[in-house]
């Protein structure tokens, strides 16, 4: 006999009713909730489903912190998850803080999830502080000589400045300028070897940690290096400026002479050139007659001739010399 049509689609729509019911309603989840004596209701979950929030989770953390003793309620967490924060994490926070008798409220915790930072690790490093180490900070005393210092920083997350807080970054930093200001301040850079504890002291004494998100426990000087005689590389540096500087002024002071060489070789052609002119005027004048001014000539005939024969046996015995 076949089965009425009624019967087929009655069945059919009792299926799908079923299958809508358990894919929107999480039964599993409630089921859970109310084993763990949460209490959250079925219409609670369907209102997480349109508010497209993932009712898992809101329930696991809620059913964390409720075993835990963390008194948080749903809106709460709920709002927390709309705000785009990471609620389990806060939730792990919280159940964190209150093992260690930190004094944690959700809103703080939430705000700090909120801010972009690590609220578990931040919980987690004030329990246990960390450990920061600087890179090599170089320094120079007043006598020259470069020094550089390494240092372990002890920090510990400070939750009430977290929040706007300066991160590690300044902390090293601010670390690195106590180096330099005490390495600098030092008369000898052997003062600093015998007693590398008087830097953490003056630089604890600063109170590096202000506006920071840490607190500073302790500053220890890992190594102390002697670096370059940084002294003496600006004393050789400003000879060899000394140096150039002289040379130039040598140089400048030789230009000088050549040029006033070139002038006096200058006067003495211009006076030879009136040598002429003074003897046409004086034969001119009847103060010079014709044969004093041929014996004149003689004369400077017979002196050109010897020095041409001087400077021809200069030249032969220069190459006879060439040639042995």
């Amino acid at each position: 006999m076949p089965i009425p049509i009624v019967y087929v689609i009655v069945f059919s729509l009792i299926i799908l009713f079923l299958l809508l019911f358990f894919t929107f309603v999480p039964v599993g989840l409630f089921i859970s909730a109310f084993a763990a004596n949460v209490k959250v209701s079925i219409f609670n979950m369907i209102g997480m489903r349109l508010r497209r929030v993932v009712p898992k989770k809101i329930v696991l953390p809620l059913i964390k912190a409720t075993k835990a003793g963390i008194p948080v309620n749903v809106n709460q967490l709920e709002a927390h998850y709309l705000a785009g924060g990471n609620v389990d994490k806060v939730v792990d926070a919280l159940i964190a803080a209150h093992r260690a008798d930190f004094n944690l409220p959700f809103e703080r915790a939430a705000a700090i999830d909120l801010a972009g930072r690590d609220v578990l690790e931040a919980v987690k490093m004030s329990v246990t502080p960390r450990v920061i180490e600087t890179p090599n900070v170089s320094g120079v005393a007043k006598d020259g000589i470069e020094l550089l210092a390494k240092a372990r920083v002890t920090v510990r997350a400070n939750l009430e400045r977290l929040i706007g807080g300066a991160g590690e970054a300044t902390v090293l930093a601010r670390v690195g300028e106590g180096i330099v200001t005490t390495v600098g301040t030092s008369m000898s850079h052997k003062e600093v070897l015998e007693n590398p504890d008087t830097i953490s002291r003056t630089v604890l004494a600063k109170g590096l940690d202000a506006g920071t998100a840490f607190e500073i426990l302790s500053i220890d000087i890992a190594d102390v290096d002697v670096g370059r005689n940084i002294g003496a590389q600006l004393q050789t540096l400003q000879a060899e400026a000394d140096k150039k500087i002289a040379q130039a002024k040598a140089e400048e002071r030789r230009a000088m002479a050549v040029a006033k060489e070139q002038e006096m070789r200058a006067a003495v052609v211009e006076a030879e050139a009136e040598v002429p002119r003074a003897m046409a005027a004086a034969l001119r004048e009847g103060k010079l007659g014709v044969m004093d001014y041929y014996d004149m000539k003689n004369v400077i005939a017979d002196t050109n001739m010897r020095e041409a024969i001087s400077n021809s046996g200069k030249d032969n015995e220069i190459k006879k010399d060439t040639n042995k």
